[in-house]
């Protein structure tokens, strides 16, 4: 125990020097320009992912047949184009009488979910961005890849998903490997779960864990001091000595978090038995369906490739510009919470645990 110790602090100093670097570059990137009124602005990136996939589909054509043939297999495709262009035009002037001929839209997002839930910046945008378009015909498919986090980042995130339900959109999640904790909170918004054969769902529970290195500091003379207004201001602290009613009053309010979110999980999927799944377990995918907390199994690209036959799809993504100094910054962010993570992953010998 002592060597994990001894590790963990060697980890620890790491840690701090690197992040302590990434701040002083940052400083000195950031104060050799002067900085602007209000913040950047970012941008929206709009691909039609049913072009990208006839693309594809004539590229494997043309490389599949032989080289006299793809000549004729050439000629073939571009008087599908014409005839399909020609058929598109038609279909537009009669949209104009009525709105029934019109191909319903989909709309796909991704979400990469971190412990600070920081994606959230970009999903708000591109919701707003959806909502100035879409209607109840149309449809929202989230790319959501998530382990979990912090409670309010992830209780921000889905509260941006339920905006799409507000006004009545469908809205359609994926999940290919993982949304787990805090990233089913936000998939459980949606009309329908859909979640690949062995992702992993589920663990729905509060874990907060720390180390504490009190016994350290009085083994090397180190006084600490901290003080509070508020009886329960400060329950438990990584230096100083936690009380038995510190840890009583941390654990009352581990449990509120965990029942405010077995409330919100039984709200949006009122089939589920919410005693029998919130114990903090996982399930894989095929498992996850039998306790419903998933309504199909099947991936996303073959969802996608679906929609692609009767709908336009767009993938929208809003891309924020970052100075060099931001970007340093979230990059040492990043690099920190990886670092930890592996390290009390460690110590714990637990790989079912998430935050």
């Amino acid at each position: 125990m002592e060597f994990l110790l001894d590790y963990g602090l060697f980890l620890a100093k790491i840690v701090t020097f690197v992040i302590a670097l990434m701040i002083v570059i940052s400083v000195i990137v950031g104060g050799s320009k002067k900085s602007k009124q209000g913040s950047e602005k970012g941008y929206l990136e709009i691909t039609p992912l049913n072009k990208q996939f006839d693309e594809l589909k004539e590229a494997m054509k043309l490389a599949t047949v032989s080289d006299a043939g793809q000549k004729l297999e050439q000629k073939k495709l571009q008087k599908e184009k014409k005839k399909q262009l020609a058929e598109d035009k038609r279909a537009l002037k009669k949209s104009d009488a009525s709105s029934s001929t019109v191909k319903s839209k989909v709309f796909v997002l991704k979400f990469d979910g971190n412990m600070s839930a920081s994606a959230v910046t970009n999903l708000r945008e591109e919701i707003t961005a959806i909502l100035t378009q879409a209607t109840i015909q149309d449809e929202v498919v989230v790319r959501l890849e998530s382990a979990g986090g912090m409670v309010h980042g992830y209780g921000l995130a889905s509260s941006q998903l339920d905006r799409l339900k507000k006004m009545n959109i469908p809205l359609t999640v994926c999940v290919d490997k993982v949304a787990a904790s805090g990233g089913y909170m936000m998939a459980c918004v949606a009309d329908k779960i859909l979640a690949a054969p062995f992702a992993i769902i589920g663990s729905i529970g509060v874990v907060a864990q720390m180390p504490n290195f009190n016994k350290i500091l009085k083994k090397n003379d180190v006084d600490f001091e901290l003080l509070t207004a508020g009886e329960h201001k400060r329950t438990l602290t990584m230096f100083g000595e936690n009380t038995d009613k510190g840890r009583e009053k941390f654990v009352e309010e581990l449990e509120e978090t965990h029942r405010l979110f077995k409330k919100y999980v039984s709200s949006r999927r009122p089939q589920i038995d919410i005693d029998r799944i919130a114990t903090g377990e996982i399930w894989y995918g095929s498992n996850a369906l039998n306790m419903a907390l998933v309504d199909e199994i099947k991936t996303s690209d073959e969802y996608l490739v679906s929609k692609i036959e009767s709908s336009d799809v767009f993938e929208v993504c809003y891309v924020l510009k970052k100075k060099l100094h931001q970007k340093l910054g979230i990059a040492a962010e990043e690099s920190a919470d990886r670092l930890l993570i592996k390290w009390w992953q460690r110590l714990t010998q637990d790989s079912n645990k998430h935050i």
